[in-house]
């Protein structure tokens, strides 16, 4: 069994451990970079259906109206904000792909931890759940 660096740098990558955890996962793992990702991470979760569902719900508060930004917090730290203006919003459409692929993009990263709101014009803020 060869554990190349490669293999290491992808686990330390993935799962942003130190070299020393990523190398003893590999040699535990007989270099198999996908088990030893498991192994360090185990119960990492794919959320890309809520993050699906969430970006839906999102685009039916935004076509309502009196949306001003949409918020994603982590925590009190609000880690992405982005204005809902005339220049995203398309009309009945909704926003353009772009932004709603960011959003739906941080939610994954930044996993069930986060929350995702809506602020209106008046300032207050409903959570998207």
């Amino acid at each position: 069994m060869e554990i190349t660096l490669e293999a290491v740098e992808k686990v330390m990558e993935q799962t942003g451990v130190d070299y020393r955890a990523a190398k003893e996962a590999l040699t535990k793992t007989d270099g198999n970079v996908d088990e030893a990702i498991k192994l360090i991470s185990p119960d990492t979760i794919d959320i890309g259906e809520e993050a699906k569902a969430a970006v839906e719900k999102l685009k039916r508060k935004v076509e309502e109206g009196n949306v001003d930004r949409i918020q994603i917090r982590k925590g009190e730290e609000i880690v992405l904000s982005v204005p809902v203006n005339v220049g995203i919003v398309g009309g009945i459409i909704g926003l353009a792909a772009a932004p709603w692929a960011l959003i739906a993009g941080s939610v994954a990263a930044f996993g069930l931890g986060c929350k995702l709101e809506v602020v209106k014009k008046d300032g207050t803020t409903d959570e998207i759940k």
